[in-house]
């Protein structure tokens, strides 16, 4: 396959488009486990606005810039005390930390054992489900 000059570009420009997307405005996290049943079930595919809250760049640890906190119902995508990347719903925030809960109680590793979840630790907002 040839490339020429001007689609090398516009190809460069969709990759760089796609990597700033990914980065700063949506990202794609695919749910595991049975701590969001019956509204997320395992393997579905979660749309996550990492803007809902506020600006971060990737990588950083705190929000640049923050707008808004999460509200009671939202179903939040953050980072646990062990560094992975869970999917609960917030339940009640307490100065800037959060109360996070899966909607499947008997089966949730929630903040029930590992605390509340600090306002820096949440990467964004679930969307949509696929």
């Amino acid at each position: 396959m040839i490339i020429l000059p001007g689609m090398g570009r516009a190809v460069a420009g969709a990759l760089i488009t796609a990597i700033i997307i990914k980065l700063f405005l949506f990202d794609l996290v695919i749910a595991e486990g049975r701590s969001m049943e019956p509204a997320i079930k395992n393997g579905t595919l979660l749309i996550v606005n990492r803007l809902s809250y506020g600006l971060r760049f990737p990588g950083q640890q705190g929000f640049l810039i923050r707008w808004s906190k999460p509200k009671p119902g939202e179903v939040v995508v953050f980072y646990t005390p062990s560094g992975e990347i869970a999917v609960k719903r917030c339940e009640t925030a307490a100065g800037n930390s959060f109360f996070v809960l899966g909607d499947n109680r008997l089966q949730s590793f929630d903040s029930r054992s590992y605390g509340p979840v600090p306002a820096d630790d949440i990467i964004g907002k679930v969307l949509g489900i696929q």
